[in-house]
């Protein structure tokens, strides 16, 4: 089986060709940082703009570089949310009308989904159920992945998600953008034990995540120390946070064959560390895909639309863009997370 999939619901332009059988046959992405860079992250408009722009090459060139014409294709997945909703209408829209063109299957696969599901594309003797953390720029969730279109969330952000937090600090350090990098290499150089930070609800019986307060120290902090110092005790803090957390929906949540992270935030690599031994500590096993399969990318959603096409879902051609989709639509409401959870 071979899936065409199309990523772009955020400032990442990215078209891949995978198979069944867990090969990467073809990965082309285009990135937008120079465009961002001025604005200390990212514009909608801009963004919606330039995936109109750079989506049908990246299709044409990963099908060259695969040997493979359209036909060869047994469907076509294409993120529909969540996301900048100009940005996911753009991947949407494309693939329907190659679906609609070839008389393909389109899979309609959720951002947060081809996350989830990564990690399986790298580590084939990743089994369900797994305890996932899905560390990004917009989302902080904890998910009992019990298997494909079937997630349990424990637990999310009732304000800023972890990689936001990260961005926001690059941008009042004077880091630049895209943050999380920044202040990962910051942080090399700095002490984690220099700035005084908060660990926002670390051993709260409440089990979710919250990032704004640490956020706004970090600012207060500026000035006062070096900069390196302050990079270097945000990341310590939000990996304390995130393990703590962790710690916590591990033990609710029942037996699981691995521990597993995913997302922009799970290249870190304090962040990866602190996790790996965690997974130490509970007997359980740790994966986390390579760095480019943690960030957007097109590989992930061709996979999870393999994983959904196997399973016999299909979409039609009228699914709609969505700015928000939780995984979990059954979740209890958290306080101060809204829509976002």
């Amino acid at each position: 089986m071979l899936i065409l999939g199309l990523e772009s619901s955020c400032d990442e332009t990215a078209a891949a060709l995978v198979t069944d059988d867990r090969r990467v046959l073809a990965h082309k992405l285009a990135g937008q940082e120079a465009a961002h860079a001025p604005y200390g992250g990212v514009v909608p408009e801009i963004a919606a703009r330039a995936h109109v722009e750079a989506l049908e090459p990246l299709i044409a060139a990963a099908l060259a570089e695969a040997g493979v014409s359209l036909a060869d294709v047994d469907a076509i997945a294409a993120t529909a949310g969540p996301g900048l909703i100009g940005g996911v209408m753009v991947g949407l829209v494309t693939g329907k009308a190659l679906a609609h063109a070839a008389g393909k299957p389109l899979l309609a696969v959720n951002h947060l989904e081809g996350h989830a599901l990564s990690p399986r594309l790298a580590d084939p003797a990743l089994a369900f159920p797994y305890l996932l953390l899905l560390v990004s720029g917009g989302h902080c969730q904890l998910l009992l992945v019990e298997g494909v279109g079937r997630y349990r969330r424990l637990a999310t952000t009732i304000d800023d998600a972890a990689g936001e937090a990260f961005d926001k600090t690059a941008k009042a350090l004077g880091l630049g953008y895209p943050g999380g990098p920044a202040v990962e290499r910051a942080a090399a150089a700095g002490n984690p034990a220099a700035v005084p930070l908060p660990r926002p609800l670390k051993g709260s019986a409440e089990p979710h995540f919250s990032f704004a307060g640490l956020k706004s120290a970090v600012v207060r902090a500026v000035g006062h120390h070096a900069m390196e110092d302050i990079a270097a005790s945000f990341q310590a803090a939000v990996v304390e946070c995130l393990i703590d957390r962790t710690r916590r929906a591990l033990a609710a949540a029942g037996p699981v064959s691995a521990l597993v992270v995913a997302g922009g935030v799970a290249a870190n690599g304090a962040v990866r560390t602190a996790l790996e031994a965690l997974a130490h500590e509970r007997d359980l096993r740790f994966v986390a895909p390579p760095g480019w399969l943690c960030t957007d990318n097109a590989a992930m959603i061709a996979w999870a639309g393999a994983e959904r096409f196997a399973a016999g879902m299909t979409d039609p051609l009228d699914v709609p863009a969505r700015a928000r989709w939780p995984l979990d639509p059954d979740a209890e409401a958290v306080r101060g997370a809204g829509v976002k959870a």
